[in-house]
């Protein structure tokens, strides 16, 4: 007797689990308590934690000076001179080239991390920046969100996010003051 052959509907039946895209909004632009709480307890259970704060700088900071809170827990923040964030009472700041640069040489190497699964979880503080400062497209965001590796969780933060990144969220936390 021959061995069953699988079909396209028997595979069908298999569907992967992917990770999951957290977004949380708040009006202020501060990266929240529970936020690292959460990076620190899945890094305590032995999963690795990228937590990138794309906008928030500090001295000796970028990827040659990572921050470890825990052994598997990498913190990394802009390589830049000055907060980057700006204030949502004031106009937003202008970002010089060399800034621009520190920033998406952090978003380059958390879109690695996030495609090859270095980290199950990539927290990205302040992610809605990216597209509000024209340094990537809503496009771009979207589609690195999407090709990630299934073994993924991502967390974004913002004080506001656009509405096609909630809608491919799995989870939106809209926070008040």
């Amino acid at each position: 007797m021959a061995a069953p052959t699988k079909t396209a509907s028997t595979l069908a039946l298999v569907t992967p689990v992917k990770g999951h895209v957290q977004v949380f909004i708040a009006p202020h632009r501060n990266l929240y308590a529970d936020i690292i709480a959460q990076g620190l307890r899945v890094a305590g259970q032995g999963t690795q934690v990228l937590l990138a704060q794309l906008f928030q700088t500090g001295i000796n900071q970028g990827l040659r000076h990572p921050r470890r809170l825990v052994e598997n827990l990498e913190w990394l923040r802009c390589d830049a001179q000055r907060d980057l964030s700006g204030d949502l009472s004031k106009d937003d700041i202008e970002l010089t080239d060399t800034e621009k640069s520190a920033v998406l040489e952090l978003w380059d190497y958390a879109k690695v991390t996030i495609k090859s699964a270095r980290a199950g979880l990539v927290i990205l503080d302040e992610a809605n920046l990216l597209v509000a400062r024209s340094l990537i497209t809503e496009d771009e965001l979207l589609q690195v969100l999407e090709m990630r590796s299934p073994k993924v969780n991502i967390i974004l933060t913002g004080a506001f996010m656009t509405e096609r990144i909630c809608d491919y969220a799995d989870q939106v936390t809209h926070r008040r003051n």
